[in-house]
């Protein structure tokens, strides 16, 4: 009953008007930006470097560390070669489209997580519910804000995490024969060990962990594109036909091939869902806008960098054939649910990392069907590659999760009942730790929708949010290139917003002033 009536809400909130409503979003904001995503690329590269941070924010690098934490999750994998399954390689065009105008939405809402920020015990802390009721004036801001917490909390606190540790569990044991439950105890006492830390524990590892991870991936990606290089142009050929219907073989599922794109490309990249403003919030910079660049860039990262890395890979192995959703091309009983894939076995257990599997088979056979010949025996190599990098990818996403939890609960907290603070922190740890263990162990077919569920209501809340508020950020991007085009660069950029315009951006109108005077005064008297 219950499963039957998420289902039923799934199909309303991820419908089409909210895959095309984000798709619009990101063209829209592309376009009233001037394609910022271009304009200021080199921006977005050195931004990202920049070693701004203090006692209460973190670094520009560590944010989007912390944020592709939450990005590059199982989607990199799963979620692509689904796509691919559904849509055929014109998919991927689809994503890489989604994720070039995504980067406009991006900046736009993780510039007002900036904005809108507030400092929370000895932290930063920001995101869409903050923006919500601070952007939004009135009873209706306050409410809309709170809607916005409950929302995520349950989603990313509840309900998530057995997603990503479930991919964890079921990659590990099918590569190394690893039980479910040790894999569940290995996950509660890491987990415990760092989100205990708070925000700048889980940056550090986010940090440490994602780019190196990601490196590796695409390094991997790029050994096996060497090893097939005269392949590439021929599936580059093929994806670009295939996306516009001129392929045959993919022709008749054009419209398929578009929506699962699509939506594949911004359930990877999260662009416009809220998720990314959460981070962008808790970085030390001098203006918004520069963290917004910065959050741009790391859609890039995520869809055309590590996305095209998993779609090569499986393009290049062949294993890419389309079916009516029954079976899979090596014949595995692959079903589709809900626009993702599960592999069911015989006792009627479903396996929602099939399409792990899937491009597990994709390494292997794109390394011995390569110029070089890799020997047979090589064979194997690929699922033990893809349960390592989805450990980490899953992993780290699990903290994100963690983190983004956190924030709306400092943020419910702090206005009904502060001094219990700590108190639904601590629950809120022990609740996501019980929820990553279990999914390890066995996630139940409606766990995932109704994380599915949550997300798509976290998408609808934050996507109405910021065409309402769009134009603070607007306002701060033309700061930022006003200064950049008078000093021939925005590093020495620093954000005074218009008090009657934007009242209640208190941490620039009132907390950064004030800092600023007291290390001046500072500097004048050592």
């Amino acid at each position: 009953m219950l499963e039957s009536i998420v289902g039923w809400l799934n199909e309303i909130v991820w419908s089409k008007p909210l895959v095309f409503g984000l798709l619009i979003t990101g063209i829209a904001f592309s376009l009233i930006t001037r394609f910022l995503q271009l304009r200021h690329f080199k921006e977005m590269i050195r931004l990202m470097f920049q070693g701004e941070k203090s006692p209460t924010g973190i670094s520009s690098f560590q944010a989007i560390a912390l944020s592709l934490a939450g990005r590059v999750g199982t989607g990199n994998i799963v979620g692509v070669s689904t796509a691919i399954f559904i849509g055929g390689p014109g998919a991927v065009f689809w994503m890489w489209a989604t994720a070039f105008l995504g980067a406009g939405t991006a900046f736009i809402e993780s510039t007002l997580g900036q904005i809108y920020k507030k400092e929370e015990d000895g932290e930063y802390r920001g995101g869409p519910a903050y923006y919500i009721e601070r952007g939004i004036k009135g009873q209706f801001g306050k409410i809309y804000g709170l809607i916005f917490a409950i929302v995520t909390i349950i989603s990313v606190g509840l309900l998530l995490p057995g997603v990503q540790s479930n991919a964890i569990a079921s990659s590990m044991q099918n590569a190394f024969g690893i039980p479910p439950w040790v894999i569940a105890s290995v996950l509660i006492v890491i987990l415990a060990l760092i989100i205990f830390g708070g925000v700048k524990s889980i940056a550090k590892v986010a940090t440490a962990v994602v780019p190196f991870m990601a490196i590796i991936y695409i390094v991997m990606a790029l050994i096996i594109i060497i090893l097939n290089i005269e392949q590439i142009p021929g599936l580059f050929a093929l994806i670009f036909k295939s996306a516009f219907g001129m392929e045959a073989a993919f022709g008749g599922i054009f419209g398929a091939m578009i929506e699962i794109g699509v939506k594949r490309g911004l359930y990877s990249n999260e662009a416009g869902q809220g998720t990314g403003p959460h981070a962008a919030a808790a970085a030390e910079v001098s203006h918004p806008a520069k963290q917004g660049l910065v959050q741009a860039f790391s859609v890039y990262v995520d869809t055309l960098f590590v996305c095209t890395a998993t779609a090569l890979i499986i393009l290049i192995s062949g294993t890419y054939n389309t079916t009516n959703g029954q079976t899979a091309a090596n014949g595995m009983p692959h079903l589709i649910k809900d626009g993702g894939i599960y592999v069911q076995s015989a006792d009627g257990g479903k396996d929602y990392s099939g399409t792990a599997m899937y491009a597990q088979a994709g390494i292997d056979k794109a390394l011995q069907g390569s110029t070089y010949h890799f020997d047979p025996n090589f064979s194997g190599f690929g699922s033990y590659f893809i349960a390592i990098a989805l450990f980490f990818f899953a992993f780290t996403t699990i903290l994100a999760y963690y983190y983004i939890a956190e924030t709306n609960v400092s943020f419910m907290t702090n206005r009904i009942a502060k001094k219990q603070n700590k108190l639904w922190r601590n629950v809120t740890r022990v609740v996501l730790i019980a929820a990553t263990a279990y999914g390890a162990i066995k996630t139940a077919d409606v766990a995932w929708a109704m994380g599915d569920l949550g997300v798509g209501m976290m998408a609808w809340l934050n996507l109405i949010a910021i065409w309402i508020l769009f134009k603070p950020a607007l306002n701060a991007l033309h700061d930022f290139e006003k200064h950049k085009k008078q000093y021939g660069s925005g590093k020495t950029a620093i954000y005074r917003p218009d008090p009657e315009k934007f009242p209640t951006a208190t941490f620039w109108l009132e907390d950064y002033p004030k800092r600023l005077k007291e290390e001046n005064y500072i500097q004048n008297n050592e």
